[in-house]
């Protein structure tokens, strides 16, 4: 696995501008980025005001100068807000990102299918499986799916057990219900995702069967445990990651491995447990 390209989300390092951002990434011996715009001190979704002043092509250029490939940009909101007004707003902010995409050189954009819980985006919620929330869900990727066939982009959904798309099934459903305007849609594996709540005994059947159905749509790996990194690196039990980098590396096409939720000094830690040379 050592000839995978490893990156890291930019949110791991302190916010601060993308020139110093880029060299520490780098010292940290990765090659690839996933950036969120608040990890250069701007808002993740800049709204239209905002939009006019950011400076995409000088994030870019000074990412580069490090000699780091941005690989995917945050996209994520809460599609399925309770608040369906402030949702459809945001969609609007979101597209308007997506459309500048191109401006940063990246692959896709990362969103969120959301939660019907009014204050985390991340957190469960038992509505999230009620057919309104699915509804909201397809409306409003409908205006994020123009706006990256018109930047030629995808988006990117990870399937996460506090939203709508909580699993393998709900993403094989997304894509069956999209037709042919799914072909925008990549999937982000994040092993500590898809096993969930399961029970340890049967994480290689979950990630088997996720990797078996999605792989071919998959477009980046998230590395992240199911204990805290600190935990695992003191001993705690948590995936195999020989059986994740067994998988990735049976994907039908090289995908970034992204580490997520690591702090700068235990980073050389993670690595190693990531890649496997611990």
């Amino acid at each position: 696995m050592s000839a995978v390209e490893l990156g890291v989300f930019a949110r791991c390092f302190p916010a601060q501008a993308p020139e110093p951002l880029g060299r520490e990434i780098a010292a940290a011996g990765f090659s690839t980025v996933q950036l969120n715009l608040s990890a250069v001190g701007l808002p993740t979704i800049p709204d239209a005001q905002a939009s006019a002043g950011v400076d995409l092509v000088s994030v870019r250029r000074d990412l580069e100068a490090a000699g780091l490939r941005i690989w995917g940009l945050s996209g994520s909101y809460n599609l399925v807000h309770p608040d369906q007004d402030r949702a459809r707003a945001q969609t609007v902010d979101a597209a308007r990102l997506i459309r500048r995409a191109p401006e940063l050189g990246v692959v896709a954009v990362t969103l969120c299918t959301g939660s019907r819980n009014a204050d985390d985006m991340w957190a469960a919620h038992p509505d999230n499986d009620t057919p309104d929330a699915w509804a909201d869900l397809l409306s409003n990727l409908g205006p994020l799916l123009d706006a990256a066939e018109e930047a030629d982009v995808l988006l990117a959904v990870e399937p996460e057990p506090g939203n709508v798309v909580s699993g393998t099934d709900a993403a094989v459903r997304l894509l069956d219900e999209l037709g042919d305007r799914g072909g925008r849609i990549g999937f982000i594996l994040d092993p500590a995702n898809l096993v969930g709540e399961t029970e340890p005994d049967a994480y290689e059947r979950v990630l088997r069967d996720a990797f078996d159905r999605l792989g071919s749509r998959a477009i980046c790996v998230h590395a992240k445990d199911v204990v805290t990194w600190d935990e695992r690196i003191a001993g705690a039990s948590g995936l195999d990651f020989a059986l994740v980098r067994e998988l990735h590396a049976g994907l039908p096409h090289a995908v970034p491995v992204i580490v997520q939720d690591a702090d700068p000094a235990n980073l050389a830690a993670v690595r190693s447990l990531v890649l496997g040379d611990a």
